[in-house]
C-alpha cells in the first residue's frame, strides 16, 4: 500500500524510548466501529523491526535488573498516578477503536490500574526465605530473580487492561518487556508507553511493536525472549504455547471461553436477568468472561426467557462516547460478519431465536458495525453455537432437568474459563464451587474476574501453561527461584574431602 495516498494517520511502534513510524511496507486498517470509517493505518512491524525491539530490551536488562526493587516500585507508583490522571484519555482511545462504551472503557482502565497498585508492593512480594543453622555452621536462603526479556501478546477487546495484567508485574520484578498489542486497537497501548516514560522508566525497558504474525513469529523464535504471555483465541493460544515451549520459553497462553451461568429454581429471577443482560451483552459480548450460556434448572427457564425479553428492550445502543449508552458496536466489519454468521447458523441448527438483533441499524451511524442483542432458546449441546466461542452479543439458553445435569454440561465443555451459579441455597453453591471444573467461579456474581492480588486464569482449553496471570501467579511466572546454601568455616576447621551425598549435621 502506498502511504502517499493515505489521508489517515499512520500508527507505528515504540522502541528504545522513541516512537518510530516503521518501514511502511505492510499497512492494515484501524476502524472507528461506530462510523465504519477507517480512522488510521497501522504499520505492521517487520521481522527486523521486531528484532530491534528485542535488541533494545536485551541491552536494557542488566541495568534494570540491577536497579533496587524499591526504586523500580517508585516508578510504578508514578505510573499509577499518571494512569489515574489520564484515565479518561485512555478510555476515549479504547472506545474509538474498540467501540465499547466510555463507561465500560473506564472500568477497564480501573481494573488495569489495580494490577499496577499490586506491583507497587514488589519489594515485599519478592522477598525470599532464610533458614539459619540448617546444619552445623550452614545457612540456606532463597531469592526470586527476573528472567530477562519477556513478551506480551494481547487482544483487541482490552487494549489497556490486559497489557496491564502483564507489564507492571514483569517490570517491577526486574524484567524488560516487548509488547505486541492487537492490530485492531493499537492506540491506547502506545499511550501506556508514553506514560511509562513519563514515570521515569529508562529507555529500552519497555518496547512495543504493532504487527501481525510476522512479529509474533520473531517473538516465538528469538532465543533472548525468556517468557511469553498471551491472551486471545484458543487455536492461537495453543499454537503460541506449542511453539514457545518448543523453543524453550515459559508460556502462559489464555484462550477462549464459553462461560455458563447456572440458574437454580430458587434464584431471584430479576437478579438473574440483570446479571445476564450485563454479562451477556455488555461490551457487545466481546469479553472472554462474558456469559454466553444460561443453564436453567427445572422449570425456571420460561420465566427467565420472558424476563430477558422484557429487559432487553431497556438496553441503550449507541456509539461508545455516549455516556448513556449500555452497548456499542462490534470491533471490525470482519468480526461483525463472523458473529452474524453464527446467528444464521443457530437458526439453521434449529435453536429458537427469541430475540433477533441482525436487522438493527443505528440512526446516524448506518455504516457502523452495530448488532443488537440476540437470544437463543432451546439450545442443545450438539449445536455449534453452544460449542464454539462467538464473541458477540449472543446469549444461549440451555435447559437442564436438575443440578447434576447442569453441572455436567459445564464440566463436559472443552472450555473452562469462567462460570457462575445463581441460587439462595448455600449447599448447592458450595457443591458447585467444589466440583465444577472451571478456573474462575462466581456465586451470585456473573463475571467473577479476580481482584489484582489474586490471579486470573481458566482450566482445560482456556489456558495453556502452568501459571495464571497477575497476582502471585504472575510473580512466579516472571521470576525464577534461586536457593543458596552457605558455610563459612575457618581455616582451623577444615572438614576435608567429602565423597558422599552431603547431609546436614
Amino acid at each position: 500500500m502506498n502511504t502517499a495516498n493515505l489521508n489517515t494517520k499512520i500508527i507505528g511502534h515504540y522502541i528504545n524510548g522513541k516512537h518510530i513510524t516503521g518501514s511502511g511496507s505492510r499497512l492494515s486498517e484501524v476502524y472507528n466501529p461506530a462510523t465504519g470509517e477507517v480512522s488510521a493505518h497501522l504499520n505492521n512491524a517487520t521481522a527486523a523491526e521486531t528484532t530491534t525491539a528485542i535488541d533494545a530490551a536485551q541491552a536494557a536488562f542488566p541495568a534494570w535488573s540491577a536497579t533496587p526493587a524499591l526504586r523500580r516500585a517508585r516508578i510504578m507508583f508514578k505510573f499509577k498516578a499518571l494512569l489515574d490522571e489520564h484515565a479518561n484519555d485512555l478510555a476515549k482511545a479504547i472506545s474509538l477503536e474498540h467501540g465499547k462504551t466510555i463507561s465500560d472503557a473506564r472500568g477497564e482502565v480501573t481494573r488495569g490500574i489495580e494490577v499496577v497498585e499490586f506491583a507497587c508492593g514488589m519489594p515485599h512480594l519478592m522477598k525470599g526465605d532464610f533458614n539459619d543453622q540448617v546444619g552445623t555452621g550452614i545457612d540456606t536462603y532463597s531469592m526470586r530473580q527476573p528472567l530477562g526479556v519477556v513478551a506480551g501478546i494481547t487482544p483487541f477487546n482490552f487494549p489497556v487492561m490486559v497489557p496491564l495484567w502483564m507489564i507492571p508485574v514483569a517490570l517491577a520484578a526486574g524484567n524488560t518487556f516487548v509488547l505486541k498489542p492487537s492490530e485492531k486497537t493499537p492506540s491506547a497501548s502506545l499511550m501506556l508507553a508514553d506514560l511509562l516514560a513519563q514515570a521515569g522508566l529508562p529507555a529500552g525497558v519497555f518496547n512495543l511493536v504493532n504487527g501481525d504474525k510476522e512479529a509474533v513469529d520473531v517473538l516465538l523464535s528469538d532465543k533472548r525472549i525468556q517468557a511469553i504471555s498471551f491472551v486471545g483465541s484458543t487455536p492461537i493460544a495453543e499454537h503460541i504455547y506449542s511453539i514457545g515451549t518448543k523453543n524453550g520459553k515459559r508460556v502462559q497462553a489464555l484462550g477462549g471461553a464459553k462461560n455458563h451461568l447456572v440458574v437454580m429454581p430458587d434464584a431471584d429471577i430479576d437478579q438473574v436477568a440483570d446479571a445476564l443482560i450485563g454479562g451477556g451483552y455488555g461490551s457487545a459480548g466481546e469479553r472472554c468472561m462474558a456469559i454466553s450460556v444460561a443453564v436453567t434448572v427445572g422449570d425456571i427457564g420460561d420465566k427467565l426467557v420472558a424476563k430477558l425479553q422484557e429487559k432487553v428492550k431497556t438496553i441503550t445502543i449507541d456509539q461508545g462516547l455516549n455516556e448513556k449508552a449500555d452497548m456499542g458496536p462490534l470491533v471490525t466489519p470482519q468480526h461483525f460478519a463472523k458473529v452474524k454468521s453464527y446467528i444464521d447458523l443457530g437458526v439453521t441448527e434449529g435453536a429458537n431465536l427469541v430475540i433477533d438483533g441482525r436487522g438493527y441499524s443505528h440512526k446516524g451511524h448506518e455504516q457502523g458495525f452495530f448488532l443488537a442483542p440476540c437470544l437463543f432458546d432451546n439450545v442443545t449441546k450438539d449445536m455449534r453455537i453452544y460449542k464454539e466461542e462467538i464473541f458477540g452479543p449472543v446469549l444461549a439458553i440451555v435447559r437442564a432437568a436438575n443440578f447434576e445435569e447442569a453441572l455436567k454440561l459445564v464440566n463436559d465443555h472443552e472450555f473452562g474459563n469462567g462460570t457462575a451459579i445463581f441460587t439462595r441455597d448455600g449447599e448447592a453453591a458450595r457443591e458447585f464451587t467444589q466440583r465444577v471444573q472451571v478456573g474462575m467461579v462466581g456465586v451470585n456474581v456473573a463475571i467473577p474476574v479476580p481482584i489484582a492480588f489474586h490471579s486470573f486464569g481458566g482450566w482445560k482449553r482456556s489456558l495453556f501453561g502452568d501459571h495464571h496471570i497477575y497476582g502471585m501467579e504472575g510473580i512466579r511466572f516472571y521470576t525464577r527461584l534461586k536457593t543458596t546454601t552457605s558455610r563459612w568455616p575457618s581455616a582451623s576447621k577444615n572438614i576435608g574431602s567429602e565423597f558422599v551425598m552431603p547431609t546436614m549435621k
